[in-house]
């Protein structure tokens, strides 16, 4: 596994919530994607477009915190014990397989494995004692 990193969920202030803890522990953003910035947003209502569908910002080695605001337009919302993900990058779409199949069993599958429009193959789930996991492969950069 490459690499841990914590991603954080957001009722409408993530950028507030991510410009502090920058502040913090210093560092630039390494992504910062809108929801009008992705296919579809158009369709999202305006308030909805400019709210943070993710936010990344490398604090130690290769350790980020990652952030998103959760959209009750979409049918979720915060509550204490869902504000987080452990986010896991694998080094293979095998191992992505193995901890996502492992993780998943006996649990909920939120996000079922998919390439995705990042260069990744991603998935999200609940494993059976209630922790939420990001299982991601990035795709290596063409040249």
């Amino acid at each position: 596994m490459l690499s841990t990193n914590f991603y954080l969920h957001f009722m409408g202030n993530t950028e507030e919530a991510m410009n502090f803890y920058k502040s913090l522990f210093g560092g630039e953003f390494e992504s910062f994607i809108r929801y009008s910035d992705v296919a579809g947003g158009e369709k999202m209502s305006p308030p909805d477009q400019q709210k943070i569908m993710h936010l990344s910002l490398p604090i130690a080695g290769d350790q980020m915190i990652m952030a998103t605001d959760t959209l009750e337009s979409m049918g979720r919302k915060v509550v204490f014990g869902n504000n987080y993900h452990i986010s896991l990058e694998a080094e293979s779409e095998a191992e992505v397989d193995k901890i996502f199949n492992g993780l998943s069993a006996g649990g909920t599958v939120e996000m079922p494995l998919n390439k995705t429009f990042w260069g990744a193959y991603f998935g999200m789930c609940e494993d059976k004692f209630g922790v939420q996991w990001m299982i991601n492969y990035t795709y290596p950069q063409k040249k």
